[in-house]
């Protein structure tokens, strides 16, 4: 195990045998920390957090630390669970969980660039970059593949669907439903993420269909419900209409209108 002498980490703290630690970084105990995964210079990483596999902390990163809640005991055993091969750049901060049985979470493969923060109770899906100064409130949830950019600021208990793309400086107070992109403040609904929906190998079929579905939803002149039910009497519906429509009828907050 490859541990820079200035490092401190707990003797209580699980490190497999492939770990790097930089130095003066600090890993508390009650972490668990997978194969492959580096930890560089100056990181800290807090009590109840659980990494995979091939994971990278960048310098200065701090994860699983308490929440930024007044009502938070921080005498709760909370917890951070992270996934396989996701990257956590510099100076980005990830807050653990606000109770036992609901830790902060995140899949695979996500990119937190630097001085991103993630709050508490937050779920992030697989596949997502988070970019440069963006903020999650608490209890976000991001579904997969999602692109939300720089210094966009996503209020509690909003969820962003698939391949949702956020552009920079956003203000999102609604959720953003899937493979849409989204601007403004208040952000709102600008078109389809065209882009990242042909980079996934989204087929000019498919793209029609979710195209077609959107307009229905907002410029059909129908309300929401009416719409949703107009696209379920259609019978070939692919899966992405079906996610479009559950992620409408799930909305706690409500689906941010179109521009």
């Amino acid at each position: 195990m490859k541990i820079h002498p200035t490092a401190i980490v707990d003797s209580k703290a699980e490190l497999h045998e492939s770990v790097e630690v930089g130095a003066y970084s600090i890993i508390e105990k009650d972490v668990v920390i997978g194969e492959g995964t580096v930890i560089e210079t100056g990181a800290r990483i807090f009590a109840g957090t659980r990494f995979g596999k091939f994971n990278k902390v960048h310098h200065g990163a701090v994860i699983g630390v308490g929440p930024q809640d007044l009502g938070f005991d921080p005498n709760t055993a909370s917890k951070t669970i992270i996934g396989d091969n996701n990257t956590f750049k510099e100076y980005s901060n990830i807050h653990r969980g606000t109770k036992v049985d609901s830790p902060t979470i995140i899949g695979n493969r996500n990119y937190v660039m630097g001085n991103a923060h993630v709050g508490h109770d937050c779920i992030l899906g697989d596949d997502n970059i988070l970019t440069h100064g963006l903020v999650l409130a608490g209890h976000v949830t991001v579904g997969n593949k999602a692109f939300i950019s720089g210094l966009v600021a996503v209020h509690q208990f909003c969820f962003v669907g698939d391949y949702a793309m956020i552009a920079g400086c956003s203000k999102v107070v609604q959720d953003v439903p899937p493979y849409a992109t989204a601007d403004g403040n208040p952000c709102s609904i600008i078109g389809l993420n065209t882009v990242g929906l042909k980079r996934a190998g989204f087929s000019p079929e498919l793209r029609t269909a979710i195209k077609n579905a959107y307009k229905t939803i907002y410029h059909s002149g129908m309300n929401y419900r009416a719409a949703l039910d107009e696209l379920e009497k259609q019978s070939n519906n692919p899966k992405e209409v079906l996610d479009i429509i559950k992620f409408f009828r799930n909305s706690d907050r409500g689906v941010m209108n179109h521009r």
